[in-house]
């Protein structure tokens, strides 16, 4: 969890990225911004740093395995060493963003970069140099006052509350790559790759949220589109399967996988086949392996739990939710009707 109700932003340079594929250049500013002012502080705090949950982090990564080759972790390791040279590595980082705009659809935008200290991750206080974007500019009204009458002009200006990319390098695990958290409100695929893989070169961290996400997905995964092509299942039996799931994570502090497979899979051909799509699905997503216990990140599990909602949708009649034992639902076919249907099972109406 990021608190940053102590910190403090101590520099801040601002450059134009333009579209280098649309000809469009970058503008680099001789001096660093001047934000003594509280109430501007203030607002570049909101700006900056509400966007960001800290929960799934990053590191900076290069193809051969050294760090130093890649561009902005290397910046950020002069920055960290020495803030007196703020400026400059904030405009070295400038160019190597203009140089990741090779698309014609990346947008250009103003990019800020920033030193802050006081930012407090998991009870522990760190520096942090901040990497942020604004792309999308919002119109506003502005009434001014002249000569006893008024005027009402309109302007183009950055949205404190509408961060679109963002990156806080932590001054922690310096020698893994730092700690990286990344904001990125693009939806499409050559933006994201743009900012995150083209730009900062990053790979998820293998920590407790990220083995809980991905087991959570690798789980949902197995039950909703590979268990039933080797058994023979209901929706009912899916939706029990996902509902044990959840629950494990839910009452668990700690994912024990031989005991997680034998409480929601209980036979042992489902329990095999489960072990195989495991190694099958780090396989297909170039993952780290699951290590066989881990803790299990309660942030993880309260974002992913919509992902295992065990619901089931009858034509557009009638939604059946599962909280519990599967054998209090039956399923069966009238053949009068012609119609499937499914007996529950109850002892209390409320």
């Amino acid at each position: 969890m990021l608190e940053y109700s102590l910190s403090n932003i101590t520099q801040v340079s601002a450059h134009f990225i333009g579209n280098k594929a649309n000809e469009q250049e970058l503008q680099t500013s001789e001096h660093p911004l001047d934000v003594s002012n509280e109430k501007l502080l203030g607002l570049l705090q909101k700006f900056f740093l509400d966007s960001f949950e800290g929960n799934e982090f990053f590191h900076f990564d290069f193809s051969n395995g050294d760090l130093s080759l890649n561009p902005v972790c290397h910046f950020a390791k002069q920055l960290f060493e020495d803030q007196t040279a703020f400026h400059q590595h904030s405009t070295d980082i400038a160019r190597h963003l203009h140089e990741q705009t090779n698309h014609p659809k990346i947008k250009s935008g103003d990019l800020y970069v920033a030193y802050i200290t006081g930012l407090v991750l998991d009870d522990e206080v760190h520096d942090a140099i901040g990497l942020f974007k604004s792309e999308n500019k919002q119109a506003f009204l502005k009434l001014l006052a002249q000569n006893g009458d008024f005027q009402l002009v309109s302007e183009d200006g950055t949205a404190v509350d509408k961060l679109d990319k963002g990156c806080l390098i932590f001054n922690a695990n310096s020698e893994a790559g730092y700690k990286v958290c990344i904001v990125d409100k693009s939806n499409k695929t050559i933006e994201a790759q743009y900012w995150r893989d083209f730009f900062l070169n990053v790979k998820p961290l293998a920590d407790d949220y990220f083995h809980t996400t991905h087991y959570i997905k690798m789980a949902k995964e197995f039950v909703v589109k590979k268990l039933d092509e080797d058994f023979v299942v209901s929706k009912a039996e899916k939706i029990d399967f996902l509902t044990k799931s959840v629950n494990y994570f839910k009452e668990n502090d700690t994912l024990v996988e031989e005991e997680f497979a034998k409480i929601v899979f209980v036979d042992d051909e489902k329990q095999a086949a489960f072990a195989q799509h495991k190694n099958a699905y780090q396989a297909q997503h170039n993952l780290p392996e699951f290590e066989d216990n881990f803790q299990i990140s309660a942030a993880s599990v309260k974002k992913q739990e919509r992902a295992l909602r065990s619901v089931l949708k009858l034509d557009k009649n009638f939604h059946i939710y599962i909280h519990g034992n599967q054998e209090l639902i039956e399923r069966g076919y009238d053949e009068v009707k012609g119609k499937k249907f499914y007996k529950v099972y109850f002892e209390e109406e409320s």
